[in-house]
């Protein structure tokens, strides 16, 4: 006769407890599997589980991720963890924004064309980006640590050996492919990690963090503008690097993962391609990080070169440029929170490329403030609100730093080409800078278009029409 059930013991209650949060159809294949067994129950033997119950319920938790607990979204860890993250953006987008002082000093000091001089930024700007794949997808493996202390070691030493150049090939190993690794060994990873912590409060953390290029692209400048004159080149360089080791140490003790590590999966999630959104929202990207570097790489001189203004006061337009960064960054991402990502990337692009357009008829000193405080406003939208598209569109946390890291990696042969095209463009233009400015606002209204494909294929998904007004 059938003996009556047995209670589990303690080690069953642990697998029943693991199980929880397991998805209701692996739960539904083990009660099929436990039903199925008849009701007999013979001795264990030394070794085995205490019944067939524990066996199936470990089985369907053997091929399970572990359980991930929901993100903080607060609490003095996650908060020191956006510090960091802040810090690692000051000293890797504030130096990149920050170009613009060096543009037209290497042009001169180098005697090197305009175009060949974007070439040292722009490299620095795509290794930044196209290592983000492989950073990315470290990251979500466990690595944060080793590749946060490569990156500050990379990033300083960049700098000490610029401070040391004198020639344009030597500036460009430095400056331009050592500083970019070591920016893009820090950069996702650090964005990614701060985002894990959050989930309502995910866009506007990833814009706080963003918000680091705001001082970096204010202090880094005003640095070289007091010290260039008198400490020289090379101590202006290491003054800074000084400034980069000092808050990347501090970056180094404050941001720890959260999440265990994820050892499957290849380097390139695939299948995110196969999501339409995805893959018109990284052509998107493309687009807007065409365009949006020439005024960053070129305002300055185009402030000496059209306008005549002098060296010091052009690179007060940089640091004007930088600093509405702060307002257009944190903003908008605060209230992608309530009407979402998508719907704030899509008129920050577009407002970028019209006023992008607008800089065409600007003709003298007052109005190009002007315009440089409109457009900084506008493209820090951009740039704070780009990876918090991705995330939102990331529904596994374990995979955030690889599809971020896929998304820079695309966006990184824009920067790499579109600030050196433009300046190409100058030059065949013989000093005008009217045909880099249109094709610079016509890869935006491209990236608008990209991005509202990318919005109705989302919307209809969610089963609204293509245009309705939801949270997306």
């Amino acid at each position: 006769m059938a003996q009556p059930p047995v209670p589990p013991d303690d080690a069953e209650k642990g697998h029943l407890g693991y199980a929880q949060g397991k998805s209701s159809h692996e739960m539904s294949e083990a009660r099929d599997e436990i039903s199925s067994v008849p009701a007999t129950r013979s001795t264990p033997k030394d070794g085995e589980p205490s019944n067939i119950a524990a066996r199936v319920l470990s089985k369907v938790a053997s091929r399970t991720d572990v359980v991930l607990d929901p993100p903080p979204d607060g609490g003095w860890r996650a908060w020191a963890v956006v510090l960091g993250g802040f810090f690692v953006v000051m000293d890797t987008w504030g130096v990149v924004n920050s170009f613009g002082v060096f543009q037209p000093y290497y042009t001169v000091a180098l005697n090197r064309s305009p175009s060949d001089v974007s070439w040292i930024g722009s490299f620095q700007v795509f290794l930044l980006f196209f290592i983000g794949a492989g950073t990315g997808r470290l990251t979500d493996a466990g690595y944060f640590r080793p590749l946060l202390f490569s990156g500050t070691l990379l990033v300083v030493l960049a700098m000490f050996t610029t401070s040391f150049c004198t020639s344009y090939w030597q500036l460009f190993l430095s400056q331009g492919i050592c500083m970019g690794i070591g920016n893009g060994l820090l950069f996702t990873p650090s964005m990614s990690l701060a985002s894990t912590y959050f989930d309502k409060k995910k866009s506007f953390v990833i814009g706080i963090v963003s918000a680091g290029s705001v001082p970096g692209g204010l202090i880094f400048p005003s640095m070289v503008r007091q010290l260039l004159p008198t400490a020289g080149f090379p101590w202006t360089i290491r003054a800074m690097a000084f400034v980069q080791l000092g808050t990347l140490a501090i970056s180094a003790v404050l941001m720890k993962p959260r999440l265990p590590p994820r050892r499957a999966g290849g380097l390139v999630d695939w299948s995110a391609f196969r999501e339409l959104e995805y893959t018109f929202y990284v052509s998107a990207a493309f687009m807007s990080f065409w365009g949006i570097y020439f005024a960053f790489h070129y305002v300055a001189a185009y402030a000496e070169e059209i306008l005549g203004m002098p060296y010091s006061n052009a690179l007060d337009l940089l640091l004007l440029l930088n600093g509405m960064g702060g307002v257009g960054r944190v903003l908008p991402n605060w209230l992608a929170d309530y009407v979402g990502p998508f719907n704030i990337y899509i008129p920050s692009a577009f407002l970028t490329g019209l006023l992008m357009y607008f800089w065409i008829a600007v003709s003298d000193t007052a109005g190009l403030y002007v315009w440089t405080a409109f457009y900084g406003l506008a493209v820090a939208g951009i740039q704070g609100i780009f990876l918090a598209v991705v995330g939102s569109m990331t529904k596994d946390p374990q995979k955030t730093g690889t599809r971020m890291g896929m998304a820079t990696t695309i966006v990184s042969f824009a920067c790499l080409t579109g600030t050196p095209i433009m300046g190409a463009i100058i030059r065949a233009q013989e000093g005008s800078y009217e045909g880099a400015q249109v094709f610079s606002a016509t890869c935006l209204m491209a990236a608008t278009a990209f991005g509202i494909a990318g919005r109705v294929v989302r919307t209809r998904k969610m089963g609204h029409g293509a245009f309705a007004w939801v949270k997306v």
